[in-house]
């Protein structure tokens, strides 16, 4: 049986662990009231409309859909950004002054780039969507399918064939302007880099990054 001094002690443990319960609630509450406050930022949904046209053989096509891009597919059009505009067919060249075999090299490495982008996101990036919308890996195949494969399919090979005939004493710059097909493969680079630029502007729309393409009118304004 408990005496009176030890059942004051027992009552007055029990008071003290109420009490430091009550203060542990009221510093939880507090802490949630706290968070609750912070602002946090909250990714803003957009459904893009996809409209890309091309010209192939003088039959023009289109790729087209609605796409809202998931975290994954951003950071996807963000890398392939990259790789797009950084490229020779898309970058401003002036007249006269390309290399037809240079353009096509930088054109069919976009195929690698691509891969190398659906690797590393995986399927996530590629899962199917509602009845008339695309995701980023349907979107990055078709450009590859109906753009890009056709013409360097028709071209390469061409080019390839042609500069085995070059001279040791002549250089590539003269030997290509020679070619019977130069101005025609020239007219169709100018269409490839349309489509392309179509593309790289869906792509920093879902980025959320301005254009990082220079005109010709930006590179006279910074050269003046």
């Amino acid at each position: 049986m408990f005496s009176a001094d030890k059942e004051l002690g027992y009552g007055e443990k029990v008071m003290a662990d109420r009490k430091n319960s009550r203060e542990k609630d009221a510093t939880v509450r507090r802490l949630f009231k706290w968070k609750s406050q912070i602002e946090v930022p909250k990714m803003i949904k957009s459904v893009h409309r996809v409209h890309i046209s091309y010209s192939q053989d003088g039959r023009i096509g289109t790729i087209e859909g609605l796409w809202e891009p998931t975290e994954s597919e951003r950071s996807a059009a963000w890398d392939m950004y990259v790789e797009i505009v950084t490229r020779i067919p898309v970058a401003f060249v002036v007249p006269g002054e390309g290399s037809l075999q240079v353009s096509l090299s930088s054109t069919y490495k976009i195929f690698g780039a691509t891969r190398d982008i659906l690797r590393k996101y995986g399927p996530e990036v590629a899962r199917p969507r509602a009845e008339g919308q695309i995701s980023f890996g349907c979107l990055s195949v078709k450009v590859l399918d109906l753009i890009l494969r056709p013409f360097l399919l028709k071209w390469y090979p061409r080019l390839t064939e042609y500069e085995s005939t070059k001279k040791a004493t002549e250089s590539s710059y003269d030997h290509e302007r020679k070619w019977d097909c130069y101005q025609e493969l020239s007219q169709e680079l100018i269409q490839i880099r349309d489509a392309l630029l179509q593309y790289a502007q869906l792509l920093a729309q879902a980025s959320e990054v301005p254009s990082l393409i220079f005109d010709k009118e930006c590179l006279g304004k910074r050269a003046t």
